[in-house]
Protein backbone atom coordinates (compact mmCIF):
# COMPACT_ATOMS: atom_id res chain seq x y z
CA UNK A 1 0.00 0.00 0.00
CA UNK A 2 2.66 2.59 0.68
CA UNK A 3 6.50 2.52 0.44
CA UNK A 4 9.39 4.89 0.79
CA UNK A 5 12.76 4.59 -0.91
CA UNK A 6 15.94 7.35 -0.94
CA UNK A 7 17.03 8.94 -4.31
CA UNK A 8 19.31 12.54 -4.48
CA UNK A 9 18.57 16.10 -6.04
CA UNK A 10 20.51 18.24 -7.39
CA UNK A 11 20.50 22.18 -6.72
CA UNK A 12 23.59 23.43 -9.10
CA UNK A 13 26.54 21.58 -7.33
CA UNK A 14 24.53 21.17 -4.04
CA UNK A 15 22.53 17.61 -3.82
CA UNK A 16 19.92 17.22 -1.07
CA UNK A 17 18.34 14.09 0.17
CA UNK A 18 14.74 13.51 -1.60
CA UNK A 19 12.46 10.71 -0.70
CA UNK A 20 10.16 9.12 -3.28
CA UNK A 21 6.71 7.91 -1.34
CA UNK A 22 4.52 5.66 -3.58
CA UNK A 23 0.92 5.35 -1.98
CA UNK A 24 -0.84 2.33 -4.73
CA UNK A 25 -4.64 1.83 -3.46
CA UNK A 26 -7.25 -0.12 -5.38
CA UNK A 27 -9.67 1.88 -7.64
CA UNK A 28 -9.75 3.45 -11.40
CA UNK A 29 -6.26 3.19 -13.20
CA UNK A 30 -4.50 6.01 -12.30
CA UNK A 31 -0.44 7.07 -12.09
CA UNK A 32 0.42 10.85 -10.54
CA UNK A 33 3.10 12.43 -9.94
CA UNK A 34 3.36 14.96 -7.64
CA UNK A 35 6.28 17.42 -5.62
CA UNK A 36 7.28 19.93 -8.20
CA UNK A 37 7.97 17.42 -10.60
CA UNK A 38 9.96 19.50 -14.30
CA UNK A 39 8.54 18.06 -17.52
CA UNK A 40 11.36 15.14 -17.76
CA UNK A 41 10.01 13.74 -14.10
CA UNK A 42 6.28 14.18 -15.44
CA UNK A 43 7.44 12.08 -18.39
CA UNK A 44 8.65 9.20 -15.82
CA UNK A 45 5.44 7.84 -15.50
CA UNK A 46 5.14 6.15 -19.21
CA UNK A 47 8.96 4.88 -18.96
CA UNK A 48 7.89 3.32 -15.66
CA UNK A 49 4.94 1.48 -16.94
CA UNK A 50 6.77 0.42 -19.63
CA UNK A 51 9.15 -0.97 -18.07
CA UNK A 52 7.22 -2.72 -15.42
CA UNK A 53 5.11 -4.51 -17.86
CA UNK A 54 8.01 -5.00 -19.79
CA UNK A 55 8.99 -7.07 -16.47
CA UNK A 56 6.08 -8.82 -16.71
CA UNK A 57 4.28 -6.27 -13.63
CA UNK A 58 1.32 -5.09 -14.28
CA UNK A 59 -0.38 -1.91 -12.69
CA UNK A 60 -4.62 -2.29 -14.04
CA UNK A 61 -6.65 -1.53 -11.41
CA UNK A 62 -4.53 0.44 -9.58
CA UNK A 63 -4.22 3.89 -8.18
CA UNK A 64 -0.80 5.02 -8.04
CA UNK A 65 0.47 8.61 -6.68
CA UNK A 66 3.76 9.32 -5.92
CA UNK A 67 5.28 12.19 -4.38
CA UNK A 68 8.78 13.48 -3.93
CA UNK A 69 9.63 15.17 -0.89
CA UNK A 70 10.12 18.03 0.26
CA UNK A 71 7.26 18.97 -2.04
CA UNK A 72 8.29 22.84 -2.25
CA UNK A 73 11.43 22.29 -3.83
CA UNK A 74 11.85 21.64 -8.23
CA UNK A 75 12.79 18.50 -9.46
CA UNK A 76 14.53 18.10 -12.73
CA UNK A 77 16.05 15.43 -14.93
CA UNK A 78 15.12 11.79 -15.29
CA UNK A 79 17.63 10.35 -12.49
CA UNK A 80 14.19 9.93 -10.39
CA UNK A 81 13.25 6.83 -12.56
CA UNK A 82 14.94 4.17 -10.50
CA UNK A 83 13.90 5.07 -7.06
CA UNK A 84 10.15 5.45 -8.24
CA UNK A 85 10.00 2.31 -9.99
CA UNK A 86 11.20 0.54 -6.53
CA UNK A 87 8.85 1.93 -4.57
CA UNK A 88 6.12 1.18 -6.71
CA UNK A 89 6.90 -2.47 -6.75
CA UNK A 90 7.39 -2.17 -2.80
CA UNK A 91 3.91 -0.58 -2.64
CA UNK A 92 2.30 -3.62 -4.81
CA UNK A 93 4.13 -6.15 -2.45
CA UNK A 94 6.12 -7.18 -5.42
CA UNK A 95 9.24 -6.29 -3.99
CA UNK A 96 8.89 -7.78 -0.51
CA UNK A 97 11.87 -6.20 1.35
CA UNK A 98 12.71 -3.40 3.28
CA UNK A 99 14.88 -0.94 1.96
CA UNK A 100 17.03 1.11 4.74
CA UNK A 101 16.78 4.81 4.73
CA UNK A 102 20.33 5.21 3.60
CA UNK A 103 20.18 3.29 0.51
CA UNK A 104 20.18 5.72 -2.40
CA UNK A 105 18.76 5.08 -5.66
CA UNK A 106 20.03 7.36 -9.05
CA UNK A 107 18.91 6.53 -12.92
CA UNK A 108 17.24 6.70 -15.86
CA UNK A 109 14.87 4.04 -17.48
CA UNK A 110 14.47 2.50 -21.09
CA UNK A 111 11.04 1.20 -21.92
CA UNK A 112 12.99 -1.92 -21.83
CA UNK A 113 13.91 -1.93 -18.55
CA UNK A 114 17.60 -1.15 -18.85
CA UNK A 115 18.93 1.60 -16.72
CA UNK A 116 20.99 4.45 -18.35
CA UNK A 117 23.01 7.24 -16.72
CA UNK A 118 21.73 10.75 -16.87
CA UNK A 119 23.76 14.39 -16.45
CA UNK A 120 24.52 15.21 -13.42
CA UNK A 121 25.11 11.83 -12.42
CA UNK A 122 28.75 12.34 -10.51
CA UNK A 123 27.71 15.43 -8.58
CA UNK A 124 24.84 13.84 -7.47
CA UNK A 125 26.92 10.57 -6.29
CA UNK A 126 29.18 13.02 -4.90
CA UNK A 127 26.33 14.97 -2.92
CA UNK A 128 24.75 11.36 -1.61
CA UNK A 129 28.45 10.88 0.10
CA UNK A 130 28.36 13.73 1.64
CA UNK A 131 24.83 13.34 3.13
CA UNK A 132 25.55 10.16 4.68
CA UNK A 133 24.29 7.63 2.19
CA UNK A 134 25.77 4.00 2.59
CA UNK A 135 24.67 2.28 -0.50
CA UNK A 136 24.21 3.48 -3.69
CA UNK A 137 22.60 1.90 -7.11
CA UNK A 138 23.48 3.40 -10.50
CA UNK A 139 24.08 3.08 -14.12
CA UNK A 140 27.64 2.32 -14.89
CA UNK A 141 29.04 5.24 -17.07
CA UNK A 142 32.52 4.26 -19.27
CA UNK A 143 32.79 8.51 -19.28
CA UNK A 144 33.14 8.58 -16.05
CA UNK A 145 36.45 7.75 -13.85
CA UNK A 146 36.27 4.79 -11.38
CA UNK A 147 34.52 5.88 -7.81
CA UNK A 148 35.72 4.32 -4.81
CA UNK A 149 34.05 6.74 -2.21
CA UNK A 150 34.45 5.21 1.17
CA UNK A 151 32.69 3.72 3.44
CA UNK A 152 29.91 4.18 0.76
CA UNK A 153 29.36 1.26 -1.57
CA UNK A 154 28.25 1.65 -4.87
CA UNK A 155 26.19 -0.58 -6.61
CA UNK A 156 26.31 -0.86 -10.36
CA UNK A 157 23.05 -2.04 -12.24
CA UNK A 158 22.17 -1.90 -15.87
CA UNK A 159 18.71 -3.14 -15.54
CA UNK A 160 16.09 -2.67 -13.62
CA UNK A 161 15.48 -6.75 -12.87
CA UNK A 162 19.17 -6.57 -11.92
CA UNK A 163 18.57 -3.74 -9.39
CA UNK A 164 15.57 -5.97 -7.91
CA UNK A 165 17.47 -9.07 -7.85
CA UNK A 166 20.15 -7.78 -6.25
CA UNK A 167 17.85 -6.15 -3.20
CA UNK A 168 16.21 -9.77 -3.45
CA UNK A 169 20.03 -10.88 -2.50
CA UNK A 170 19.92 -13.26 -5.76
CA UNK A 171 22.10 -11.62 -7.85
CA UNK A 172 25.53 -9.94 -7.36
CA UNK A 173 26.86 -7.68 -10.02
CA UNK A 174 30.37 -7.42 -11.98
CA UNK A 175 31.70 -4.69 -12.81
CA UNK A 176 35.24 -4.41 -13.84
CA UNK A 177 37.40 -2.06 -13.09
CA UNK A 178 39.29 -0.44 -16.04
CA UNK A 179 43.11 0.38 -15.25
CA UNK A 180 43.81 3.38 -13.82
CA UNK A 181 45.95 4.47 -16.60
CA UNK A 182 44.03 3.61 -19.41
CA UNK A 183 41.60 6.79 -17.92
CA UNK A 184 44.03 9.12 -17.76
CA UNK A 185 46.18 11.11 -21.07
CA UNK A 186 48.42 13.71 -21.18
CA UNK A 187 46.30 17.12 -22.50
CA UNK A 188 49.12 18.47 -24.45
CA UNK A 189 49.61 22.23 -23.41
CA UNK A 190 52.94 24.74 -25.00
CA UNK A 191 56.23 23.95 -23.37
CA UNK A 192 57.31 27.37 -21.74
CA UNK A 193 61.16 25.92 -23.39
CA UNK A 194 59.64 26.72 -26.74
CA UNK A 195 58.85 30.88 -25.94
CA UNK A 196 62.02 32.43 -27.01
CA UNK A 197 62.93 35.16 -24.41
CA UNK A 198 60.40 36.82 -21.61
CA UNK A 199 62.70 35.22 -18.75
CA UNK A 200 60.90 37.88 -16.12
CA UNK A 201 57.69 37.02 -17.47
CA UNK A 202 58.21 33.13 -17.49
CA UNK A 203 59.34 33.81 -13.45
CA UNK A 204 56.33 36.04 -12.76
CA UNK A 205 53.83 33.08 -13.77
CA UNK A 206 56.03 30.57 -11.80
CA UNK A 207 55.12 32.74 -9.10
CA UNK A 208 51.33 33.30 -9.77
CA UNK A 209 51.02 29.19 -10.48
CA UNK A 210 52.68 28.70 -6.95
CA UNK A 211 50.42 30.98 -4.98
CA UNK A 212 47.51 30.70 -7.61
CA UNK A 213 47.52 34.86 -8.05
CA UNK A 214 45.87 37.09 -10.78
CA UNK A 215 47.68 38.41 -13.89
CA UNK A 216 47.27 40.65 -16.11
CA UNK A 217 49.46 40.87 -19.20
CA UNK A 218 50.26 44.50 -21.14
CA UNK A 219 51.88 44.65 -24.51
CA UNK A 220 51.61 45.32 -28.07
CA UNK A 221 50.69 42.88 -30.93
CA UNK A 222 53.22 39.62 -31.29
CA UNK A 223 54.41 40.37 -28.71
CA UNK A 224 53.82 37.03 -27.00
CA UNK A 225 51.12 37.65 -24.52
CA UNK A 226 49.07 34.61 -25.86
CA UNK A 227 51.88 32.26 -26.07
CA UNK A 228 52.74 33.09 -22.32
CA UNK A 229 49.40 32.07 -21.03
CA UNK A 230 48.94 29.04 -23.17
CA UNK A 231 52.20 28.01 -21.86
CA UNK A 232 50.78 28.63 -17.91
CA UNK A 233 48.71 25.60 -17.56
CA UNK A 234 51.72 23.33 -18.36
CA UNK A 235 53.38 24.33 -15.26
CA UNK A 236 50.30 23.38 -12.70
CA UNK A 237 50.29 20.67 -10.45
CA UNK A 238 48.10 17.93 -11.82
CA UNK A 239 44.29 17.68 -10.23
CA UNK A 240 43.94 15.29 -7.11
CA UNK A 241 41.21 12.96 -7.55
CA UNK A 242 39.04 15.08 -5.26
CA UNK A 243 39.56 17.54 -7.24
CA UNK A 244 39.31 16.29 -10.46
CA UNK A 245 35.67 14.35 -9.59
CA UNK A 246 34.90 18.25 -8.89
CA UNK A 247 35.78 19.30 -12.39
CA UNK A 248 34.18 16.97 -13.96
CA UNK A 249 30.46 17.37 -12.05
CA UNK A 250 30.49 21.03 -13.33
CA UNK A 251 30.99 19.51 -16.61
CA UNK A 252 28.77 17.45 -16.35
CA UNK A 253 26.30 19.87 -15.51
CA UNK A 254 27.17 22.08 -18.28
CA UNK A 255 26.58 19.25 -20.62
CA UNK A 256 30.21 19.11 -21.87
CA UNK A 257 32.75 16.66 -21.75
CA UNK A 258 36.24 16.68 -19.97
CA UNK A 259 39.28 14.90 -21.33
CA UNK A 260 40.61 11.82 -19.79
CA UNK A 261 43.06 13.69 -18.27
CA UNK A 262 43.96 14.96 -14.33
CA UNK A 263 45.51 17.86 -15.81
CA UNK A 264 43.81 21.49 -14.90
CA UNK A 265 41.46 22.57 -17.01
CA UNK A 266 42.18 25.65 -19.59
CA UNK A 267 39.42 28.09 -20.56
CA UNK A 268 40.07 30.57 -23.18
CA UNK A 269 36.52 32.09 -24.42
CA UNK A 270 35.97 34.69 -27.24
CA UNK A 271 35.52 38.62 -26.55
CA UNK A 272 32.09 38.51 -28.15
CA UNK A 273 31.00 35.44 -25.28
CA UNK A 274 27.66 36.79 -23.66
CA UNK A 275 27.71 37.84 -20.19
CA UNK A 276 25.59 34.24 -19.26
CA UNK A 277 27.85 32.16 -21.16
CA UNK A 278 31.11 33.73 -19.43
CA UNK A 279 29.71 33.79 -15.46
CA UNK A 280 27.19 30.96 -15.59
CA UNK A 281 23.09 31.30 -15.52
CA UNK A 282 20.36 30.89 -18.04
CA UNK A 283 16.53 29.84 -17.94
CA UNK A 284 17.79 26.41 -16.17
CA UNK A 285 21.35 28.19 -14.63
CA UNK A 286 24.34 25.72 -16.08
CA UNK A 287 27.22 27.01 -15.19
CA UNK A 288 29.52 29.39 -16.92
CA UNK A 289 33.31 29.75 -18.10
CA UNK A 290 34.33 30.66 -15.06
CA UNK A 291 33.19 27.49 -13.53
CA UNK A 292 34.57 25.05 -16.04
CA UNK A 293 37.94 26.41 -15.10
CA UNK A 294 37.35 25.70 -11.83
CA UNK A 295 40.91 24.37 -10.18
CA UNK A 296 42.80 25.63 -13.47
CA UNK A 297 43.10 28.48 -15.67
CA UNK A 298 40.80 30.95 -17.23
CA UNK A 299 42.76 33.11 -20.27
CA UNK A 300 40.79 36.45 -21.03
CA UNK A 301 42.59 37.34 -24.66
CA UNK A 302 41.95 41.16 -25.28
CA UNK A 303 39.90 41.37 -22.11
CA UNK A 304 39.31 45.43 -23.21
CA UNK A 305 36.57 43.98 -25.86
CA UNK A 306 34.71 42.45 -23.44
CA UNK A 307 31.77 43.83 -21.96
CA UNK A 308 32.40 46.49 -18.91
CA UNK A 309 29.33 44.81 -17.55
CA UNK A 310 30.81 40.79 -18.23
CA UNK A 311 34.54 41.97 -16.54
CA UNK A 312 32.37 43.71 -13.46
CA UNK A 313 30.49 40.35 -12.90
CA UNK A 314 33.53 38.68 -12.72
CA UNK A 315 35.11 40.64 -9.43
CA UNK A 316 32.49 38.42 -6.83
CA UNK A 317 34.06 34.91 -8.20
CA UNK A 318 37.64 36.46 -8.17
CA UNK A 319 37.22 37.15 -4.66
CA UNK A 320 34.82 34.29 -2.99
CA UNK A 321 36.46 30.94 -5.36
CA UNK A 322 32.26 30.83 -6.16
CA UNK A 323 29.20 32.10 -8.12
CA UNK A 324 26.13 32.39 -6.85
CA UNK A 325 23.38 32.46 -9.32
CA UNK A 326 19.73 33.80 -8.29
CA UNK A 327 16.18 33.01 -9.90
CA UNK A 328 12.98 33.18 -8.61
CA UNK A 329 12.62 29.74 -8.02
CA UNK A 330 16.09 29.02 -6.69
CA UNK A 331 19.40 30.27 -5.33
CA UNK A 332 22.21 28.41 -7.11
CA UNK A 333 25.82 28.53 -5.89
CA UNK A 334 28.91 26.86 -8.63
CA UNK A 335 32.32 26.69 -7.34
CA UNK A 336 34.57 29.24 -9.40
CA UNK A 337 37.93 28.78 -7.88
CA UNK A 338 40.42 29.78 -11.10
CA UNK A 339 43.67 31.80 -11.91
CA UNK A 340 42.62 35.28 -14.31
CA UNK A 341 45.28 35.32 -16.89
CA UNK A 342 44.09 38.96 -18.67
CA UNK A 343 45.73 39.91 -21.80
CA UNK A 344 45.12 43.64 -23.50
CA UNK A 345 47.15 45.95 -25.69
CA UNK A 346 47.71 49.23 -24.02
CA UNK A 347 45.38 51.41 -26.02
CA UNK A 348 43.34 50.28 -29.27
CA UNK A 349 45.99 50.13 -32.46
CA UNK A 350 48.17 48.40 -29.25
CA UNK A 351 50.95 50.26 -30.05
CA UNK A 352 51.37 53.65 -27.40
CA UNK A 353 54.64 54.07 -26.13
CA UNK A 354 56.26 51.51 -28.65
CA UNK A 355 59.85 52.35 -30.23
CA UNK A 356 59.18 50.26 -33.53
CA UNK A 357 55.29 51.40 -34.29
CA UNK A 358 53.39 55.09 -34.45
CA UNK A 359 50.68 54.92 -32.11
CA UNK A 360 47.67 56.57 -33.79
CA UNK A 361 45.62 56.87 -30.87
CA UNK A 362 44.62 60.20 -29.13
CA UNK A 363 45.01 60.44 -25.17
CA UNK A 364 41.24 60.17 -24.94
CA UNK A 365 40.60 57.34 -26.63
CA UNK A 366 43.40 55.50 -24.83
CA UNK A 367 42.03 56.60 -21.85
CA UNK A 368 39.04 55.60 -22.63
CA UNK A 369 40.39 51.80 -23.69
CA UNK A 370 41.96 51.60 -20.40
CA UNK A 371 39.05 52.52 -18.00
CA UNK A 372 37.28 49.18 -19.40
CA UNK A 373 39.15 47.55 -17.19
CA UNK A 374 37.44 48.85 -13.86
CA UNK A 375 39.55 50.26 -10.64
CA UNK A 376 37.82 47.32 -8.47
CA UNK A 377 38.42 44.54 -11.40
CA UNK A 378 42.04 45.99 -12.24
CA UNK A 379 43.03 45.70 -7.91
CA UNK A 380 41.79 42.34 -8.23
CA UNK A 381 45.49 41.36 -10.02
CA UNK A 382 48.05 40.57 -7.81
CA UNK A 383 50.73 40.89 -10.68
CA UNK A 384 50.93 43.35 -13.22
CA UNK A 385 53.74 42.63 -16.00
CA UNK A 386 54.26 45.13 -19.28
CA UNK A 387 55.77 43.22 -22.09
CA UNK A 388 57.89 44.13 -25.19
CA UNK A 389 58.42 42.66 -28.54
CA UNK A 390 61.32 40.32 -28.22
CA UNK A 391 64.23 41.14 -30.38
CA UNK A 392 64.80 37.62 -31.96
CA UNK A 393 68.67 38.74 -33.22
CA UNK A 394 69.83 38.63 -29.27
CA UNK A 395 67.45 36.07 -28.10
CA UNK A 396 68.49 33.11 -30.33
CA UNK A 397 71.60 33.19 -28.38
CA UNK A 398 70.32 33.12 -25.09
CA UNK A 399 70.53 29.75 -22.93
CA UNK A 400 67.63 27.65 -24.08
CA UNK A 401 64.82 28.24 -21.16
CA UNK A 402 63.81 25.69 -18.32
CA UNK A 403 60.98 23.11 -19.56
CA UNK A 404 57.78 23.42 -17.89
CA UNK A 405 58.45 20.09 -16.30
CA UNK A 406 60.99 21.62 -14.53
CA UNK A 407 59.06 24.61 -13.55
CA UNK A 408 56.21 22.33 -12.38
CA UNK A 409 58.46 20.89 -9.99
CA UNK A 410 59.19 23.85 -8.17
CA UNK A 411 55.34 24.73 -8.36
CA UNK A 412 54.89 21.69 -6.44
CA UNK A 413 57.18 21.96 -3.67
CA UNK A 414 56.01 25.49 -3.00
CA UNK A 415 52.93 24.26 -2.72
CA UNK A 416 53.15 21.48 -0.62
CA UNK A 417 54.46 24.23 1.69
CA UNK A 418 51.99 26.18 1.89
CA UNK A 419 49.47 22.90 2.37
CA UNK A 420 51.53 21.64 5.57
CA UNK A 421 51.56 25.93 6.77
CA UNK A 422 48.14 26.26 6.81
CA UNK A 423 46.96 22.25 7.40
CA UNK A 424 44.91 21.88 3.88
CA UNK A 425 45.43 22.38 0.17
CA UNK A 426 44.61 26.00 -0.04
CA UNK A 427 47.52 28.63 -1.27
CA UNK A 428 48.81 31.85 -0.58
CA UNK A 429 46.56 33.79 -2.94
CA UNK A 430 43.35 32.12 -1.14
CA UNK A 431 43.89 31.93 2.22
CA UNK A 432 42.06 34.30 4.22
CA UNK A 433 44.37 37.28 5.68
CA UNK A 434 44.27 37.13 9.19
CA UNK A 435 45.94 33.02 9.12
CA UNK A 436 48.44 34.42 6.79
CA UNK A 437 49.56 37.00 9.04
CA UNK A 438 49.11 34.75 11.93
CA UNK A 439 51.07 31.94 9.89
CA UNK A 440 53.42 34.01 8.72
CA UNK A 441 53.82 37.74 10.46
CA UNK A 442 55.71 40.79 9.22
CA UNK A 443 58.80 42.35 11.34
CA UNK A 444 58.16 45.62 12.68
CA UNK A 445 60.72 46.77 9.81
CA UNK A 446 58.69 45.12 7.39
CA UNK A 447 55.62 46.52 8.45
CA UNK A 448 57.00 49.70 8.89
CA UNK A 449 58.38 50.05 5.37
CA UNK A 450 55.09 49.11 3.68
CA UNK A 451 53.19 51.81 5.76
CA UNK A 452 55.62 54.53 4.58
CA UNK A 453 55.37 52.95 0.91
CA UNK A 454 51.89 52.61 1.22
CA UNK A 455 51.00 56.77 2.33
CA UNK A 456 53.93 57.78 -0.24
CA UNK A 457 51.91 55.58 -3.10
CA UNK A 458 48.56 56.02 -2.15
CA UNK A 459 48.20 52.08 -1.81
CA UNK A 460 44.82 50.88 -0.83
CA UNK A 461 44.40 47.88 2.00
CA UNK A 462 43.62 45.59 -0.97
CA UNK A 463 47.16 46.65 -2.44
CA UNK A 464 49.26 46.02 1.10
CA UNK A 465 47.86 42.79 1.22
CA UNK A 466 48.61 41.78 -2.71
CA UNK A 467 51.99 42.39 -1.97
CA UNK A 468 52.19 40.17 1.45
CA UNK A 469 50.93 37.26 -0.51
CA UNK A 470 53.07 38.04 -3.20
CA UNK A 471 55.90 38.02 -1.07
CA UNK A 472 54.98 34.76 0.94
CA UNK A 473 54.80 33.21 -2.19
CA UNK A 474 58.13 34.38 -3.67
CA UNK A 475 59.35 33.40 -0.41
CA UNK A 476 58.28 29.60 -0.58
CA UNK A 477 59.56 29.25 -3.70
CA UNK A 478 62.97 30.41 -2.26
CA UNK A 479 62.22 27.63 0.72
CA UNK A 480 62.20 30.60 3.51
CA UNK A 481 60.24 29.67 6.59
CA UNK A 482 59.67 33.82 6.84
CA UNK A 483 59.07 36.01 4.64
CA UNK A 484 61.98 37.94 3.39
CA UNK A 485 63.10 41.80 2.39
CA UNK A 486 63.83 40.65 -0.55
CA UNK A 487 60.97 39.01 -1.44
CA UNK A 488 58.68 41.98 -0.32
CA UNK A 489 60.48 44.35 -2.71
CA UNK A 490 59.87 41.59 -5.57
CA UNK A 491 56.59 41.64 -4.97
CA UNK A 492 56.14 45.86 -5.57
CA UNK A 493 57.58 45.58 -8.45
CA UNK A 494 54.87 42.96 -9.97
CA UNK A 495 52.20 44.45 -8.19
CA UNK A 496 53.23 48.06 -10.02
CA UNK A 497 51.24 49.39 -12.74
Amino acid sequence: MWAKVTSIALKGMEGYRVNVEVGSYVGNDSFKIVGLPDAAVKESKERIIAALRTLGYHLSGQKITINLSPADQKKYGSMFDLPMAIAVLQSLHELDIIVAEDTGFLGALSLDGSIQPVEGMLPAVLAAKKLGIQKLYIPFNEELPVLELEPMEIIYVSSLQEAISHLSGQWVPSFKKRQKDERFTSITYLDMKQIIGHKGAKHALEIAAAGEHHVLLTGPPGCGKSMLAESFPSILPSLTKESLLEVISLYQLSQNSYPPSNMPPYRNPHHSASGVSIIGGGQYPKPGEISLAHRGVLFLDEIGEFSKKTLDMLRQPLENGLIMISRTHATITYPASFILIAAMNPCPCGYEGSNTHYCTCTRKQIMAYQNRLSGPLRDRFDINLTLGPIDFNSAVHEKEGESSKIVRERVEEARDRQYDRYGREVCNGRIPYEILLDKSPLTGVQQSRLQRLALKNNWSNRTQIKIIRLARTISDLQSSRSITDQSISEAIQLNEV
